[in-house]
């Protein structure tokens, strides 16, 4: 029985983590759709698996200028966006390139920064597709549903070869 109640909790713990999941990247579609009617819009992201990982959204101007940013931070699902004025005016390849500027910054911010404008020039001299800037979400491809997929899976197979038997 107990294997029972484990599994159940399991399940559920899942289940909560996915729905938190799906909500922090509805939060960050819903910024990123807002800032896209303001113009150009770029990604610059610090993914980490057990630390903080940052993501950073830039509205710039043709010139490359810092219209609007919004950075998310935070090791849990529950980090949301919060407005970076501190960067807003600036032109992004000069405070890319100046490392005193860069240098008044965390880590974490300094790198998505120099992601963002690495992702400006590939976008600029063309190594960077369209495709690379897809932003939809499947819910249904989040780890725990492949998971989920390929537990039934199993228990389809074990079942179907017990009637063999």
């Amino acid at each position: 029985m107990n294997i029972l109640y484990m599994s159940i909790l399991l399940g559920s713990v899942f289940f909560f983590q996915s729905i938190l999941g799906f909500l922090q990247v509805k939060n960050f579609v819903k910024v990123f759709r807002k800032m896209c009617k303001n113009g150009k819009v770029l990604i610059g992201k610090n993914p980490k698996k057990f630390k903080a990982g940052t993501l950073l959204l830039l509205n710039i101007d043709e010139h490359a200028n810092i219209i609007h940013a919004q950075i998310m931070t935070g090791i849990t699902i529950f980090a949301r966006f919060k407005k970076l004025t501190a960067i807003e005016g600036k032109s992004l390849p000069i405070l890319a390139s100046n490392y005193d500027e860069l240098n008044k910054y965390n880590k974490l911010t300094k790198e998505c920064i120099l992601n963002a404008y690495r992702n400006f020039i590939n976008f600029k001299t063309g190594k960077m597709s369209r495709e690379d800037l897809d932003t939809s979400t499947n819910f249904l491809s989040l780890p725990v549903f492949s998971l989920w997929k390929n537990i039934l899976i199993n228990k389809f197979y074990e079942i179907k070869g017990k009637r063999k038997l």
